[in-house]
């Protein structure tokens, strides 16, 4: 394309949007305005954003959940088709499949997804994965295009009532859905952090306790006691009393420097230390208590936990969570004949993600050595990009010579020819001379 025909077919999000826009070449003005008159709501923040309770969302547990839905996030979810050992064979391409590894909805990734249905999960303890779009009516087979969280807000029989933001008008609205169409999910940690009085909601509580706390202690009052030499007992004596306070309020309200004056008979006590309680302690034993309880230790959340410990807390806390929204989706988002052709939604965890370099070269050399994997396959672990070599697919021992190896096959090719040849090997010399030798050859000539 040409200077001009670029300058000609080119477009800027900025100009392109403003109806007054003229074309500075000579030509015609353009009108181009590609959105309409009216856009629909508007907020000043993303309305898809899961909402936490407000029980939570100034304590620090928001930390917790934020920290096991990015763990449970960097999981890949995938429908995948099985044998009949349900081992995995191949990846399916469909609009479900593209939902759990690309795009789950227009505003969100499948990576957000996964975060806002894992924060939704712990802060309401039930929650519903609601298909928007499908290929046709969801009530008989269809696939899954895009998907959002809903929140459970009433129980019936056969339905459920959720609240699911509508993307189309940008508003959440209640609908009442079947919950064999839905995939509904529970905490599997629900008797830790869900139940009124578990381990996570007493924690909640002390720590709104304790903001309430700090929030009065920071409010900017003086604490002062002011001691009249006087006795106040009489109606007069309390008017006097009051009008005295308010005198030395407005002293130190209405100073450059917050500098009041007293009588020399009167006598100033101020409170400088707050009352004693036990809420430090008792919310550092709860702390310790759900970390024991949910698998988790300070430094899986501060970054340095080893390899054994974010073992523990995968197999304890990151899997659970898994398999739970793993096994729903499996139940209500793939019908019977789908299970019947061998498909299902299965979760793959990196087993080398937290292997440290020098390990990871010995760990190779095993697998490759023993043909578990073929050395593109550790040439992507480590980052680096497969080569075209055909020996780099090949499943073999690469510390042996592949010539070597060949000989000794054809070496063994060649004896066994050599045997079938000869009959059985067993067989004793005297034996093949005689089998070999006719009677007439035998016999003595004169």
């Amino acid at each position: 394309m040409g200077f001009f025909k670029q300058l000609q077919h080119a477009w800027n999000a900025f100009f392109g949007n403003d109806p007054k826009n003229v074309d500075y070449w000579g030509g015609p003005p353009r009108t181009i305005d590609i959105s309409p008159t009216y856009l629909g709501s508007s907020y000043n923040y993303d309305p898809s954003r899961v909402i936490l309770s407000r029980r939570t969302e100034y304590s620090i547990v928001n930390a917790i959940y934020n920290r096991i839905a990015i763990d449970c996030s960097s999981i890949d979810i995938k429908h995948v088709r099985v044998d009949d050992n349900d081992k995995y064979v191949s990846t399916i391409d469909s609009d479900l499949n593209n939902c759990l590894t690309l795009e789950a909805n227009k505003d969100q990734a499948h990576r957000q997804f996964i975060i806002d249905v894992v924060e939704s999960l712990f802060d309401e303890g039930n929650i519903a994965i609601v298909p928007i779009d499908t290929t046709i009516d969801p009530s008989s087979s269809y696939d899954i295009q895009t998907m959002r969280t809903g929140q459970i807000l009433q129980w019936y029989p056969d339905y459920v009532k959720v609240r699911v933001y509508n993307d189309r008008n940008g508003q959440r609205e209640d609908i009442t859905l079947p919950k064999n169409m839905i995939a509904i999910i529970e905490n599997p940690l629900y008797a830790i952090m869900n139940e009124p009085n578990s381990t996570l909601q007493r924690l909640i509580r002390k720590l709104n306790l304790l903001d309430i706390v700090d929030e009065q202690s920071s409010s900017g009052k003086l604490n002062l006691i002011v001691q009249l030499p006087y006795i106040i007992k009489t109606e007069a004596r309390k008017e006097q009393a009051q009008q005295r306070r308010t005198d030395i309020e407005d002293q130190l309200a209405n100073s450059k420097y917050g500098i009041a004056y007293t009588d020399g008979t009167e006598h100033i006590t101020q409170l400088n230390r707050s009352i004693d309680s036990n809420l430090n302690s008792e919310i550092d034993s709860l702390i310790k208590l759900l970390y024991s309880q949910l698998g988790i230790t300070d430094s899986i959340l501060n970054g340095t936990a080893d390899e054994k410990t974010m073992l523990n807390y995968t197999n304890r806390t990151i899997e659970p969570v898994l398999n739970s929204i793993v096994d729903e989706m499996k139940r209500k988002f793939l019908t019977k004949t789908a299970r019947s052709q061998r498909q299902t939604i299965m979760y793959f965890n990196n087993p080398f993600k937290l292997v440290p370099l020098a390990n990871l070269a010995d760990i190779g050399d095993k697998f490759t050595r023993n043909a578990i994997m073929s050395s593109n396959e550790m040439r992507q672990i480590i980052g680096l990009k497969p080569v075209n070599d055909p020996d780099a697919d090949a499943l073999r021992n690469k510390n042996l010579n592949k010539d070597e190896n060949d000989a000794t096959v054809n070496a063994s090719t060649e004896t066994d020819e050599n045997v079938n040849d000869q009959g059985d090997p067993n067989t004793s010399s005297n034996e093949k001379i005689a089998g070999d030798t006719s009677l007439s050859d035998l016999v003595p000539k004169d």
